[in-house]
């Protein structure tokens, strides 16, 4: 599959995705979004300087790597099940992993960690496995602050922690002030911290939460920023240099959650307000994720369902 499907309009491609049995997904209003490459199910995408995008492929459990210039290929095998990613200041690629999955059918059980790999030698490092002895359950997504410092998600584990440095690790939210943690972003400016929650059971929490983020890392006075209920809620999201929120959210098939369909599936662009500002649709389910890429930033990379979508936009991309 190396560079199929790579950098082509969606038109005129149903020959191209018929050939290797995909469905072909319509974007009517969306013309500008392009298919950037087209695997099995997405995630977590990351995007280093030179415009490489690594994405995650989690029924394979593989990181797959597309350059500037179209070539896909597979970066790591046997991902142990990764999913957020990101580059860091000093180019290397942060991966949330382990969370036990279903998706071939079988269980299967993979280490929770957080790791970090060195782009050019392809040293990996394990940032950290658990908290005060205790194993995480599935680290989701992952961000990072102005200072370096990291912040991720444990999902199934309802919690939050930053990364300081080797061995420094705190715990910054936890059950049950929280639920279900998927995205997290932070801020420009360092002060903001956003917590999408995805929760679809019930009158599960499924918004973004919004914190001031202190000067020593920690947050308080949680506030709802956006409403996601009852549809399904955000799952990954980006920030630009305004502050301005990309989250990828909604569906257009049910799943068996007591989520609804009124959230469609698109990219939600969002104030620091937390007003609508613009809807970016995508046709295919289920979309994850989303990172600015390219020369400008001005490249936004969309996880959805088996593809890798691209679309311009006008403010440019913080890597966060």
């Amino acid at each position: 599959m190396e560079a199929t499907l790579t950098h082509r309009r969606l038109e005129g491609l149903a020959t191209a995705i018929a050939l290797i049995g995909l469905a072909v997904p319509t974007l009517a209003a969306a013309q500008q979004v392009e298919i950037a490459t087209s695997v099995a199910f997405t995630e977590g995408p990351a995007v280093d300087r030179d415009g490489t995008v690594y994405f995650t492929e989690m029924v394979t459990q593989r990181i797959m790597k597309l350059t500037a210039g179209g070539v896909l290929s597979t970066f790591r095998e046997r991902s142990n099940n990764a999913n957020g990613l990101l580059i860091d200041p000093q180019g290397r690629l942060v991966a949330c992993e382990g969370a036990e999955s279903q998706r071939t059918g079988v269980r299967q059980t993979f280490k929770p960690q957080i790791t970090r790999t060195d782009l050019r030698t392809g040293k990996m490092d394990v940032l950290a496995d658990n908290y005060q002895g205790k194993p995480f359950v599935g680290p989701n997504d992952v961000t990072i602050d102005g200072k370096g410092r990291l912040y991720f998600t444990d999902l199934p584990g309802g919690a939050v922690y930053r990364i300081d440095g080797p061995g420094q690790l705190a715990r910054i939210l936890a059950a049950p002030d929280i639920q279900r943690p998927n995205g997290i972003q932070i801020s420009p400016d360092d002060k903001q911290l956003y917590l999408i929650e995805a929760n679809g059971a019930e009158g599960g929490a499924r918004m973004i939460r919004a914190y001031d983020l202190r000067a020593d890392g920690t947050v308080g006075n949680m506030r709802v920023h956006y409403n996601f209920y009852p549809g399904r809620s955000a799952d990954g999201m980006s920030i630009d240099t305004q502050g301005n929120l990309y989250a990828s959210a909604g569906m257009n098939q049910l799943r068996g959650t007591s989520e609804t369909l009124d959230t469609k599936t698109g990219v939600y662009v969002i104030s620091p307000q937390g007003k609508l500002l613009k809807f970016i649709p995508i046709a295919e389910d289920f979309i994850t994720n989303n990172a600015f890429g390219g020369a400008d930033m001005k490249t936004l990379y969309v996880t959805a369902g088996k593809t890798l979508y691209k679309v311009r936009t006008e403010i440019a991309g913080l890597p966060r």
